[in-house]
Parts: structure tokens; C-alpha cells; sequence
């Protein structure tokens, strides 16, 4: 077991012959509360040390991976510890809300609402509406923020930001289907039972059953 140990954008690493590595608990010297596993090379906990004071000694997270004398471990936990951020669209027709089987990915056979990751350097609006034309092949209007919400994935291990919006589509879905597999309208208690993701399904069941 490695222990991933940050703290203000510090972590805290051990010297192995040269090398600066993830220490095992022995090794710090710490009281910690540990977060949750990391999705590493290997079996990983994110922990958060009480301090007494701003570590300034330790290694700066944005330093880490770039530096010639630590090890790839460490590189893999820093890159696994960034919230990983996506933007989902409530398309509403009616009572019915569009849901998405994806064809390959994380979403592959699985139902899901448009949208995917937020690339570098786009706002939240603009990185919604390029998905929407890439997964359904139509223009949206972004009509309101619903709201964010965040999970630790159960099968990826990874921190989710996700935030919604309220979206009409302008024109039909025609589905990338490179992408998208199938796309189907549903009122939105079945939407919520059929969606894979429990935190897209928990926001759609607090939605109101019609579109105002």
C-alpha cells in the first residue's frame, strides 16, 4: 500500500536512492485522513496530513511530473488525483427528456445525458454546445444552469465535477454513430431508472416532470 499525501498543492515524498517516491504509512510521520483510493499503478490512498504549518519543503504538485528524479509512480497519482470535468445537457421535449447509449468509452452500452469532458481552455457553455453537435449532430440552446454535482466514479476511481444544464435542442438528433448508438426521449422517472450513473439519475429525479 503507497499513501498519497498532499496538502496546498504539496506532497509529501520519501527519497529512495535518488528518487522521490510515494512513502508506505511507516514512513510518514503525519497524522492523516485518507480520502479514498487512487487509481494508480497500484494500490493507492489519497490522504490529507494535519499540519501545523504550510508544508514549503515538500514537493509542488505542478512540479512533480515534470522532474527528472521522481519516480513514475508518483506521476501516475498526480495525474490520477485531477477532477476530471464534464458538462451534461438536460434536453427537454415535453414531459420527455433525451437520453444517449453511448458506442464506445466509459459510456459504451450504457445510457447516458449529451455531453463529455470539458476540453482545455473552453467555458463550461462553449465545451457543452461542441458536444452536442458532435454526439447528436444539432445546435442547443443553453436556457439554464441546473446545477453541479461531484462523485468519486465507482469503476474509475476518478473525481467527477459534472454540471448540468437546462438545453433546447434546435432540430432533431442525428446521432454520431461513432459516438452514440442510440438516442430515445423519455418521460423523466423512466429517463432517471434507465440512466447507468446514479448522480445524473438523483439530479433528474428533483427535476420537474414537465418543461417550463
Amino acid at each position: 500500500m503507497r499513501y498519497y499525501v498532499e496538502s496546498d498543492g504539496r506532497l509529501y515524498l520519501v527519497n529512495r536512492d535518488g528518487v522521490l517516491d510515494l512513502p508506505h504509512l511507516e514512513e510518514i510521520p503525519y497524522e492523516l485522513r485518507e480520502v479514498a483510493p487512487l487509481r494508480a499503478d497500484e494500490e493507492t490512498v489519497f490522504c490529507v496530513p494535519r499540519l501545523d504549518a504550510h508544508p514549503r519543503e515538500w514537493v509542488g504538485k505542478d512540479e512533480a511530473p515534470t522532474r527528472p528524479d521522481v519516480s513514475p509512480r508518483v506521476r501516475a497519482a498526480v495525474h490520477a488525483s485531477m477532477p476530471r470535468v464534464v458538462v451534461e445537457a438536460v434536453c427537454r421535449r415535453g414531459s420527455d427528456i433525451l437520453l444517449v447509449k453511448g458506442a464506445r468509452g466509459l459510456t459504451e452500452g450504457r445510457w447516458t445525458l449529451p455531453g463529455g469532458f470539458l476540453q482545455f481552455g473552453e467555458s463550461p457553455e462553449e465545451g457543452l454546445l461542441r458536444e452536442i453537435g458532435e454526439e447528436i449532430g444539432a445546435e442547443g440552446t443553453i436556457r439554464s444552469f441546473l446545477g453541479v454535482r461531484t462523485k468519486l466514479g465507482k469503476h474509475t476511481q476518478l473525481h467527477w465535477i459534472m454540471l448540468f444544464y437546462d438545453v433546447r435542442l434546435d432540430g432533431e438528433p442525428k446521432p454520431n454513430p461513432d459516438e452514440i448508438s442510440e438516442v430515445r426521449y423519455l418521460r423523466s422517472s423512466e429517463a432517471a431508472r434507465r440512466l447507468d450513473d446514479p448522480t445524473m439519475a438523483a439530479l433528474l429525479a428533483g427535476l420537474p416532470e414537465t418543461d417550463s
